[in-house]
């Protein structure tokens, strides 16, 4: 079973250095790591910018881009876009919930990621959240927000943004 996590920072810079400290847990054996994306969203702007860490970095098997453009678009670009795309992203959008990321966690991501703050989205096995929570108790501090997704929607996932 694979865990998603959002950790949110109050700062712009919080989920990278977050993300820096995830890669040297990754590097080490302390965790595996699927797949990784930040978010940070300057004061001011209309909206954030999205990275995914290096492939390099996650272990085979990642989710990829798409995943990460579909999350992040419906998370923080669906509300400016409007109805004019609503019935092809709620289909997607219906595909999540059926994988475990449902309205309410995105509806939580979304109003807890705002401008001035940052944002970790990390894919990786259910046994590395408290090596996780540990690791960055020392590091930057984050709210922790997440889903479990079972064994059958990971591989849902996977079905579906694999590269």
């Amino acid at each position: 079973m694979a865990t998603l996590t959002v950790w949110r920072y109050d700062t712009v810079d919080g989920a990278a250095q977050a993300a820096q400290l995830l890669k040297s847990l990754a590097r080490k054996d302390k965790l595996v790591l699927h797949d990784a994306a930040t978010v940070e969203w300057e004061p001011g702007q209309g909206k954030p910018r999205t990275h995914q860490l290096s492939p390099s970095t996650t272990a085979s098997g990642a989710l990829g881009g798409g995943f990460w453009g579909l999350l992040f678009g419906l998370i923080f670009f669906m509300p400016l876009l409007g109805a004019a795309i609503g019935a092809a992203t709620g289909a997607l959008a219906g595909a999540l919930a059926d994988v475990g990321i449902d309205d309410t966690f995105i509806n939580r991501v979304r109003d807890t990621v705002t401008p001035g703050t940052s944002a970790l989205f990390v894919l990786t096995s259910d046994t590395a959240l408290d090596q996780i929570h540990d690791a960055f108790a020392t590091g930057p501090k984050g709210e922790l927000i997440f889903t479990n997704l079972t064994a059958e929607q990971e591989a849902a996932l996977r079905e579906v943004f694999a590269d």
